[in-house]
This record gives structure tokens, C-alpha cells and sequence, in this order.
């Protein structure tokens, strides 16, 4: 495992990313298709799903492989620049 000196994350790791947005068709296809740009192993089966109380927003939790730093970054700016998305943690 690689760590870089201004990184305490280990590379490859499980690395779970938190995508909050519209309850809307097509948010979860557009996160899953993201995620698997960055990460093509990726399994859409381990995605978690918590809508809101009033049910207009769906909060995701998506477990990724990181393998470096750079993938982390164009993910995050993926994720944020969707129209659909909200918030990314």
C-alpha cells in the first residue's frame, strides 16, 4: 500500500463518499455512472439509500476503490458539477 506524504489515506482502499441530492429520476443512474468512470470495478448492488422524511431528497452513500489521490479529486468535481447532486461529502 502507497501513501503520499501529504496523505493519510492508503492507496487502494475502500473509500465511501456521501452524494446528496433531488429525489429524481435518474440521480442514482447518474452517481452509479460516475462512480464507475472513476472506478470501473464498482458494483452498483452496494449502493445505500436514504431518502429524506419528506421523500424530496435521496441521500447516497457510494463505496469506491481509491487508487490515488487524482481519482478522488475528478470524482468529487464529477459528483459536484451534476446538475442532479447537491452535496458530496
Amino acid at each position: 500500500m502507497a501513501t503520499s506524504p501529504e496523505s493519510l489515506i492508503e492507496y487502494p482502499s475502500a473509500f465511501p463518499i456521501k452524494v446528496m441530492g433531488a429525489q429524481a429520476d435518474g440521480f442514482v443512474e447518474a452517481v452509479v455512472a460516475l462512480a464507475r468512470r472513476f472506478d470501473p470495478g464498482f458494483d452498483p448492488a452496494t449502493v445505500e439509500r436514504r431518502p429524506s422524511r419528506a421523500g424530496n431528497y435521496l441521500g447516497l452513500t457510494i463505496t469506491i476503490t481509491a487508487t490515488s489521490r487524482e481519482q478522488l479529486d475528478g470524482l468529487y468535481r464529477a459528483l459536484s458539477a451534476h446538475p442532479l447532486v447537491k452535496v458530496v461529502l
